[in-house]
């Protein structure tokens, strides 16, 4: 869901002085860009997603920023599908080396209700104005969705129950990353092995 977001957050290159134009380009690449903006996503939203304020906090001119994109709309698209990628599918892809696939919904319970919240709450007030977002937003919703029914499937859920355990699930874990005050300690595991139980044939 988005552990692998709070990850990414914490590693996101943080920059150095550069000083010419060539060493500029030298040292900073589109996915340093791109790791940036994902960074200032999290902490100020997406009006702060500009080449001179990233720039800035990257201690470089623009110029680099202009190397990579086109202008800011493509800079913009980069981020969302990289916010797309490591809030969705990168999850995806540790989950599925996962064995058994029983212990899938578990790992992602734990995964999901023990990162940071910042970028989903901030990738979702940009979808609340843009309609570029708001796409991808869905989008990752969907696939977060789906992805869950599938781990329902595979561990022997019946069908008529699938959708609806998977949407308590889903819809369960966004009020906690949305929410002002989100729950922790006891009160988070007693959850996670609540919601566990729902990937459980018997139940």
């Amino acid at each position: 869901m988005h552990a692998v977001g709070a990850r990414q957050c914490r590693s996101v290159w943080c920059g150095n002085s550069l000083r010419s134009g060539s060493t500029m380009r030298q040292k900073l690449s589109a996915e340093d860009w791109i790791k940036a903006g994902l960074k200032t996503l999290a902490q100020d939203g997406f009006p702060a997603l500009k080449a001179e304020v990233i720039a800035r906090r990257l201690n470089v001119s623009r110029g680099s920023f202009y190397w990579h994109f086109a202008d800011i709309a493509a800079f913009e698209h980069a981020v969302m599908e990289r916010w797309r990628d490591v809030m969705a599918e990168a999850i995806i892809r540790d989950l599925e080396n996962v064995r058994p696939a029983r212990e899938r919904l578990p790992r992602l319970l734990r995964l999901a209700f023990a990162a940071g919240t910042a970028l989903e709450i901030a990738m979702r007030a940009w979808a609340a104005s843009d309609a570029r977002a708001r796409a991808v937003v869905g989008a990752v919703d969907k696939r977060r969705l789906s992805y869950i029914e599938k781990i329902l499937s595979d561990s022997g859920v019946a069908a008529e129950h699938n959708a609806p355990r998977s949407q308590i699930i889903y819809w369960t874990y966004l009020g906690f990353a949305l929410s002002a005050k989100p729950i922790g300690g006891k009160a988070r595991q007693r959850l996670i092995d609540q919601l566990t139980q729902l990937g459980h044939r018997h139940v």
